[in-house]
């Protein structure tokens, strides 16, 4: 499934036959394998292991990790094609798609040593275990100075004391990314980023989030009690987690923005069909022009989110700094991706409000969009601050 990972001199706006074939690939799965159980999954609130391991047969666990570590090799220009046609269908499987590979495998990727990466990357990228990343705490989401968890050394280890909230993949994963302080005067100067491991003595599960939305994601707190972690699992040195916590987030907000286009591009697809459909009176809501109106702005907001989307990919893909592109990508498509969902509801009256057609549930599960990975107001302030440095 390994292509050629570098990246072109100039962005193109007609994707490879490589893109075409794994977009392919993934709306089949999507279409064939997910829709069917779709909701299902979200009134029981089960994780869909047995979908997410056929996934992971496909590489979608490992998209952009290197074949010898047991990844897919493909770049961030086919991991953005992957999110938005698998969030199409269903947004939650695209969350656990997304978040396992930017977070807590792009973590270890980025900044863990190499012994780091043999260790725990294998299992990630092929999909026999699923990764979580702990940083948000109830008193502690865009603030991340004000963390509690706290790890103190003892010998060659660390003691981690403490909790997370919002965690995805939190009680169904067994390799975790945990930032903690390590120096209370310090602030989060201090942050450090450990691997931790499910079973480690002290490190427990706390409750299920029930929610409104991406119900079939899983979402968890997480409790560390005297966990003892090995020197060995402390990631890059002391006190550079938030540097490293700020990169991990801008790849995320890459993947939530791709995540943000399926969802609206979901929405547009049904509300197509369904004014094609629907007569009143005496003719198709697709011949009212208040309808076509509402088309042609979700048409045209979808396609400018995509091309955000695929620049800010194309930017990861090169190397290149991607904080001001990831932030306006994020932020523009998650809004446009609420707007989308919003006027599908109204395109479909009161079939909009059932669940036996797609758009409710795409109603519910986008509002995540514009808060997860950095709200709206938080890429702004990204945003904002890259202007006034040049």
């Amino acid at each position: 499934m390994g292509t050629d990972t570098t990246a072109p001199e100039s962005l193109a706006f007609e994707m490879t036959e490589n893109q075409k074939a794994v977009q392919e690939l993934a709306r089949n799965f999507a279409e064939k394998e997910m829709r069917p159980t779709v909701l299902q999954y979200d009134e029981s609130q089960e994780f869909p292991a047995a979908i997410v391991q056929r996934l992971a047969v496909l590489g979608f666990l490992g998209i952009t990790w290197p074949e010898e570590l047991e990844g897919a090799g493909l770049t961030d220009l086919e991991s953005i094609v992957i999110i938005e046609e698998i969030a199409k269908v269903d947004p939650s499987v695209a969350l656990t798609v997304a978040s396992h590979n930017s977070l807590c495998t792009g973590h270890i990727m980025s900044f863990a040593s190499e012994e780091q990466k043999k260790k725990y990357v294998p299992d990630l990228a092929s999909g026999r275990k699923l990764g979580a990343w702990g940083l948000t705490e109830p008193g502690s989401g865009s603030d991340s100075g004000a963390m509690k968890t706290f790890a103190r050394r003892d010998g060659k280890d660390w003691i981690i004391d403490g909790g997370k909230t919002f965690i995805t993949q939190g009680s169904v994963g067994s390799t975790y990314v945990v930032m903690a302080m390590t120096d209370r005067a310090k602030g989060k100067s201090s942050i450090s980023a450990f691997v931790l491991e499910k079973g480690m003595k002290g490190f427990t599960i706390g409750k299920k989030e029930n929610k409104l939305g991406m119900r079939c994601s899983d979402t968890a707190t997480l409790n560390f009690e005297n966990v003892r972690v090995p020197g060995e699992n402390l990631i890059g040195e002391v006190g550079e987690g938030f540097k490293q916590a700020l990169t991990v987030l801008d790849g995320g907000r890459v993947g939530i923005a791709a995540l943000s286009v399926g969802i609206a591009q979901g929405a547009l697809d049904a509300s197509l069909k369904y004014a094609k459909e629907r007569i009143q009176f005496g003719k198709s809501l697709s011949e009212f022009q208040a309808i076509q109106w509402k088309l042609a702005d979700m048409a045209t907001e979808i396609d400018a989110a995509r091309l955000l989307t695929q620049k800010a990919a194309w930017l990861k893909t090169a190397g290149k700094d991607i904080n001001l592109a990831a932030a306006q990508a994020k932020y523009f498509a998650s809004e446009a991706a609420v707007r989308a969902t919003n006027e599908a509801i109204q395109i479909h009256g009161g079939y909009g409000f059932i669940k036996e057609f797609p758009v409710e549930k795409l109603y519910r599960d986008v509002k995540l969009m514009t808060i997860g990975e950095g709200t709206s107001e938080v890429q702004k302030m990204v945003i904002a601050r890259n202007l006034l440095l040049d």
